[in-house]
């Protein structure tokens, strides 16, 4: 898991051949106009998807977890509150791994939880287990789905 700002973009962009386009499209999209759903950005690799919503809580966000994509969880105007924990200790799985949706989830309880103020983001890498829209109150974020296999 990664909790940064855009700023540190050059940075970012040697972890991962995706999150060079993911960061640029953050910069240079004006969020704030972006309706509530999918945003197409580079076909099955690179796509988002914006949130504005009620957060559940830390009581009932749910963890889950992806093969195929890395979040990279971006606030627009409020902080989002997600919590984590290492999928290798996840030993209480909801469901068995959909492929379709590309996600699975766990009742584990997250071992910490992260702020996410706006201007910032999380990314987490399918070893991560996370717990998203925890916050208690409106939610405004993108979430960028990367695909693993970026080629």
């Amino acid at each position: 898991m990664i909790l940064d700002v855009a700023a540190n973009e050059e940075r970012l962009k040697r972890v991962h051949p995706g999150f060079g386009p993911a960061l640029e499209y953050l910069r240079r999209t004006n969020l704030g106009q972006l309706p509530a759903g999918r945003q197409e950005i580079d076909g099955s690799r690179l796509y988002a998807m914006v949130i504005r919503a009620e957060g559940k809580g830390q009581n009932a966000a749910k963890l889950e977890a992806h093969r195929r994509y890395i979040d990279i969880q971006y606030s627009i105007t409020a902080a989002d509150v997600i919590g984590w924990k290492p999928l290798a200790t996840c030993r209480e799985p909801e469901q068995a791994f959909d492929e379709k949706s590309d996600g699975q989830l766990f009742r584990d309880a997250p071992d910490s939880w992260v702020t996410v103020p706006p201007g910032s983001f999380a990314i987490f890498f399918p070893e991560d287990a996370h717990a998203p829209a925890a916050a208690s109150g409106p939610i405004d974020k993108i979430v960028v789905k990367v695909a693993v296999d970026w080629a």
